[in-house]
């Protein structure tokens, strides 16, 4: 229900200030921010944008993991996310992966013999960090990615469930060997390209056939017996102009909805409101 609360305060805040004539700026970030210097922690920085209105309550936040090579300040020139989150009162925070190897192309360690930074205690010390420095609610995080960023939310979200308050994964899911068995049930909305050939619906090989990416669907059985559905069948199939949705409701803290677009290996642009329309309807406003 805060979502949906923090939703209509921010609103009726706005609506007021313009009856009156006011304008609320963005707030400055405290030296760091989507145009400035990212946000040093120990771990490593991320960027980081709030709502143009806030009020004194925690902002509910999406954490947003960038795809293979890119950045946190990358990520956040896709205007169309940022001000679609924003817009709707959510801060948007874009953490940057490390290099895999000294000069190379960023990328996050989802897989343990990958070595490197321990990603979910960086998480962990980006939201202290955020909820210090810019009142973000920690229990009000979804954790989302793109491709490569994608892989880690799914990962993680497998590994520590309770982590983040719900996950979103935009054209990415296991490699195989895909888990045998995750932590606990989650709630997640996938989205995917139809015709993604960058990370396709049923996976490909990489690397002279080194790595694999995993089947998008076979992932999503994965979900749906660590949420315990009763059956592989969803509750809901239906469309939205050129998407193609289905959702499976399986009870308290354990929903998963797919969306399919007619589209390749990119983050829709009216992705934002897909996810917080999901958000603020789901099981997590009640």
């Amino acid at each position: 229900m805060r979502f949906a609360l923090a939703r209509a305060s921010r609103w009726c805040l706005g609506f007021a200030m313009a009856l009156s004539g006011i304008s609320l700026a963005p707030e400055a970030l405290a030296g760091c921010g989507p145009e400035a210097d990212a946000c040093q922690i120990k771990e490593g920085d991320y960027h980081i944008v709030l709502p143009d209105t806030q009020l004194d309550e925690a902002i509910p936040a999406v954490m947003f993991l960038h795809g293979y090579g890119g950045s946190g300040a990358a990520a956040l020139r896709n205007r169309a996310m940022v001000d679609g989150l924003t817009g709707r009162g959510y801060a948007v925070i874009a953490p940057t992966a490390l290099p895999r190897n000294p000069g190379g192309p960023r990328s996050w360690a989802f897989l343990p013999d990958f070595g490197g930074r321990d990603e979910s205690a960086f998480f962990d010390a980006i939201l202290a960090d955020a909820e210090g420095r810019f009142n973000i609610d920690r229990d009000a995080v979804v954790l989302s990615g793109f491709s490569a960023g994608a892989f880690m939310v799914s990962y993680l979200a497998c590994a520590s469930p309770d982590q983040f308050v719900a996950y979103a994964t935009v054209s990415g899911s296991f490699w195989r060997p895909q888990p045998e068995s995750c932590a606990g049930p989650i709630r997640l909305m996938h989205t995917h390209g139809w015709a993604d050939e960058v990370v396709p619906l049923e996976g490909r090989y990489l690397g002279n056939r080194r790595f694999q990416q995993g089947d998008v669907f076979a992932g999503l059985e994965l979900w749906r017996d660590t949420n315990g559905c009763s059956t592989h069948a969803p509750n809901r199939s239906w469309t939205d102009g050129d998407q193609l949705r289905r959702r499976w409701d399986c009870g308290p803290e354990a929903d998963i909805e797919l969306v399919l677009f007619a589209g390749g290996h990119r983050v829709p642009r009216d992705w934002a409101n897909w996810l917080v329309d999901w958000v603020e309807n789901s099981a997590l406003s009640q």
